[in-house]
């Protein structure tokens, strides 16, 4: 059969181009999602060079988005990380995620029940870990509300959500020129004074490159949590860092290579770090007088204002539980709307807790806000809001 014969012979000159031409595998292996891309890179020598190279070029944070409350047996954000992850295009490296405390922990009142309450978070806290790259440095943290924006797109309008099941995972790749790490600081019942060369080995000391610490403390409800937390911050607190985040529920993973401390009774302080001279970054700070539209929209105009380049910038938003619709007079969204108003194409994370980390900074290099002077910003808020953004510079 003629026609048969001229269908095996083009199958093999495609085949021929498939196993022979690194440019054309390359593009189509361009398509695949990263778990796809993978298994095809066990197929030969050549596919398995076009992968890495594809691989290293996606360099765009990614994030899976948790909005919807589903069946009890699974928290909503462990159904769409198993669900998103088939079709992402990133290698994750490192992982933020963060989940109401309420549905993530199984709340109980009674206190009898408390070990059942941690023994659930511990699980799905786990069951969240076994879904990620092995090798993937992550930081879990569950607080009272959640401020995310859906999938699909930057531009997609961010969401307050103060009750109810929700969450978010941020998947950072490898970056050219950034390094993204975690840390962990415990408080040690037995010492009054931090030690600070433990910055120095968590590499936020003598570390000209860092640009941005992101810092969660935890059980601030226990004695010296506080004064703890002043121990962290004060020593940290420079013009050329910008230091933002807040007082979480608790957290519920923290996994790397070097850090393998699990979630105890005790308080202390645990967060991301960002260095990279590539990297800029701003906040600023909502105070308790910011309580209705225009005074909002002028706090973001402060941070527009900065100048930080929106193509590869995530924003962050830390608010007080005090605030959203209860201090905007049952107006819902309204920072997050705010927000989107002046920062159309960058998607916003964050979450309410129990206390705000940050003021109005901006950091570009050498460039600060203000002067440096011998007087430290006042860092711990509550009833605010702090707004972050952070860019990590310019990709392929």
């Amino acid at each position: 059969d003629g026609g048969g014969g001229g269908a095996m012979e083009s199958a093999a000159k495609g085949g021929f181009v498939l196993a022979n031409l690194a440019e054309v595998v390359e593009r189509v292996l361009g398509f695949l999602p990263t778990k796809a891309l993978l298994r095809a890179a066990c197929v030969c020598r050549l596919w398995r060079e076009c992968a890495r190279r594809t691989l290293r070029a996606r360099q765009h944070v990614a994030w899976v988005s948790a909005l919807e409350p589903g069946p009890a047996e699974s928290h909503a954000l462990v159904r769409a990380l198993a669900r998103e992850l088939e079709k992402v295009h990133v290698l994750p490296q490192t992982v933020l995620y963060i989940a109401d405390a309420e549905t993530f922990s199984g709340h109980e009142e009674c206190h009898e029940q408390k070990k059942a309450r941690k023994r659930n978070s511990k699980e799905t806290a786990l069951a969240l870990e076994k879904l990620l790259p092995k090798r993937c440095q992550v930081l879990g943290l569950v607080t009272p509300g959640i401020v995310v924006t859906p999938m699909g797109s930057s531009s997609n309008q961010p969401q307050e959500i103060e009750e109810g099941e929700a969450g978010f995972a941020l998947l950072f790749p490898k970056i050219d020129g950034v390094k993204i790490h975690t840390f962990h600081f415990s408080k040690d019942v037995k010492n009054r004074v931090f030690d600070e060369s433990k910055f120095a080995e968590a590499g936020l000391k003598n570390n000209p490159d860092l640009r941005v610490v992101l810092l969660f403390g935890y059980n601030s409800w226990k004695s010296g949590a506080t004064r703890f937390l002043h121990q962290i911050v004060n020593p940290l607190n420079e013009k050329s860092i910008i230091l933002a985040g807040g007082q979480v529920e608790s957290f519920t993973s923290l996994t790397s290579e070097n850090n393998h401390a699990q979630p105890g009774d005790a308080c202390g302080v645990v967060g991301l770090a960002f260095s990279g001279p590539q990297i800029q970054s701003a906040t600023v700070l909502l105070d308790q007088d910011v309580a209705d539209e225009r005074t909002a929209e002028a706090a973001m105009q402060r941070l527009k204002a900065a100048n930080i380049p929106e193509h590869n910038t995530i924003g962050f938003m830390f608010a007080c539980v005090g605030r959203g619709y209860r201090h905007y007079k049952t107006k819902r969204n309204m920072e997050a709307d705010a927000f989107r108003k002046f920062f159309p194409n960058i998607p916003l994370f964050g979450f309410f807790g129990h206390g705000e980390i940050g003021c109005d900074r901006i950091v570009t290099g050498n460039f600060v806000l203000r002067e440096c002077n011998d007087i430290k910003d006042d860092l711990l808020h509550g009833y605010t809001t702090v707004m972050t953004l952070i860019h990590l510079g310019s990709t392929k």
